[in-house]
């Protein structure tokens, strides 16, 4: 279908050369010397684009600009002007122009703004696609080689930019592609945890783990800038790419890295190894009254802020700090409104739940489960959700307070779509991707056994306990009712187990504008 164009410039028999030059390409251009002309032309006819010029006699470009957009706001409008004034500029962007162009013009601008406006969709499909055919073979090879723990971070980092990249360009068949090469990754990924996580809990060649980024990263920080570290549950490196942009009018990034989580990567374990500084049988061993296994009765999150407080005097920080976790809107809205309360404190450390709410809500509520199809209607939830968030004013509550925000996270969380059946007593833990205890029945050769708990740092439960982890996309599910389990968890986001997306999580600094 021919591309048509209206152009309303007083002047336009000068313009005719440029309506030539755009014919001659292949567009059907209207010319008009007004803007009540061009008003009745648009009732009249459907344009893709139109041209303005801002000064016209009568009805000025800027007056038939509003009217257009009051009445066909979705049509591009180039506006075209020999001033250079600033509000003038002002007053046309503010009224929601396409582009905006200054007088003399020549041909090969006008068509760079059509094609700019109207072809950018399928150029830059085009393109993205081109792109990553070109690279996907170079991706391949990268994790068919033996990767170390950086070079699998970069490698992760490269896959989330494609799959954001082709997100945006709607490119279908290539995403589909890349999804086949991220589980392809997964699994080699696997492979590499397995190799190595128990050589790095006996402290050989370990990445930064979450139970030493406090330590490592945030402890020098402490005292020579306010701080507000932000601990958002379930955070993947993919989600926080998709929620960068809102925070760029507050803050300019940083450092922006990949840490390892721990296994299990569940909040009982992770996020009191985030707050602590220690591995699971170092906090069970230090602190018994405190830490609770998985058949003690109680909250397994509820002794954070103990954890925390000892860990700074641990690493003798004497400074004044504040520990809060939101756990629901009105918690969170109240949080925000008080937040001037804690502004001129050292370090405050928040943790917000949100995110892992509605993971899990994605299991159990329909309407999620409809919403969160996909991937990247995961990641676009989580936009929606932060935009509308209590959380989104206090990240600028504490640009205002001039703090410097970090941003990071205990674990991710991945789609599941492979069952794995499993065998054990009536104790056995609920999380779908690690169980633990003794006497487990289960197939060796899908899943991640570690048959000494202390090995990793874990605590012995019982005698003969052991911790048996789902790899890539698979989830646990028991023989008996197993068809109920399989339609109630199928294609749900969880976390506990062994994926990029659950232990490789984002760690952000960033330094408010």
């Amino acid at each position: 279908m021919q591309v048509k164009i209206l152009w309303a410039d007083d002047e336009i028999e000068l313009l005719k050369p440029h309506l030539l030059f755009l014919e001659q390409k292949g567009y059907h251009v209207d010319p008009v010397t007004n803007g009540r002309d061009a008003l009745d032309k648009i009732k009249d006819s459907t344009y893709d684009i139109i041209f303005l010029d801002e000064n016209m006699p009568g009805l000025s470009g800027i007056e038939t600009l509003s009217r257009i957009k009051e009445l066909y706001p979705l049509i591009p409008v180039v506006m075209i002007t020999k001033s250079e004034e600033e509000h003038i500029m002002e007053e046309a962007i503010g009224s929601k122009i396409a582009d905006y162009l200054i007088k003399p013009v020549n041909p090969n601008q006008i068509l760079l703004s059509v094609k700019r406006l109207l072809d950018q969709g399928k150029l830059v499909k085009e393109k993205t696609s081109l792109n990553y055919q070109q690279e996907f073979r170079q991706l391949g090879l990268m994790f068919n080689n033996r990767l170390n723990s950086k070079e699998w971070i970069e490698l992760y980092k490269k896959l989330i930019f494609w799959e954001l990249e082709l997100d945006k360009s709607k490119e279908q068949a290539m995403s589909e592609i890349l999804e086949m090469q991220k589980k392809e990754a997964n699994h080699v990924f696997a492979d590499f945890i397995q190799d190595n996580y128990l050589e790095w809990m006996s402290g050989n060649a370990t990445p930064l783990m979450i139970h030493q980024v406090i330590k490592e990263k945030i402890s020098p920080k402490i005292g020579k800038e306010k701080l507000t570290v932000l601990v958002i549950d379930n955070l993947r490196f993919d989600q926080w790419k998709v929620i960068e942009p809102l925070l760029a009018e507050y803050y300019s990034k940083q450092t922006e890295e990949i840490v390892y989580s721990i296994l299990p990567t569940a909040t009982h374990y992770a996020r009191n190894a985030f707050f602590s500084g220690l591995l699971p049988a170092e906090m069970e061993k230090r602190f018994p009254t405190l830490w609770k296994n998985e058949e003690d009765e109680g909250g397994k999150n509820l002794h954070e802020k103990e954890f925390l407080e000892a860990n700074l005097k641990r690493l003798g920080k004497d400074c004044r700090w504040t520990y809060t976790k939101i756990t629901n809107f009105e918690s969170g809205k109240k949080f925000a409104e008080s937040f001037h309360q804690i502004k001129d404190q050292d370090v405050n450390f928040i943790v917000y739940n949100f995110v892992d709410m509605l993971s899990h809500a994605r299991s159990e509520m329909e309407v999620i489960r409809e919403l969160a199809e996909n991937e990247a209607a995961y990641r676009s939830i989580t936009v929606s959700w932060l935009e509308h968030s209590p959380l989104y004013d206090i990240i600028k509550k504490a640009a205002d307070a001039k703090h410097h925000l970090i941003i990071t996270t205990d674990h991710g969380t991945i789609k599941v779509n492979n069952p794995v059946k499993i065998i054990g007593d009536r104790n056995l833990n609920s999380n779908l991707r690690y169980k633990t205890a003794r006497g487990m029945n289960y197939n060796s050769k899908e899943v991640y056994s570690i048959k000494q708990p202390k090995d990793a740092h874990l605590p012995t439960i019982k005698l003969s306990a052991e911790f048996v982890f789902c790899r890539e996309q698979d989830f646990f599910v028991y023989p008996n009712n197993f068809n109920h389990f399989v339609n109630l968890y199928n294609n749900t986001f969880q976390h506990g187990g062994i994926s990029m997306e659950e232990l490789l999580i984002p760690y952000i600094e960033l330094q408010p504008k």
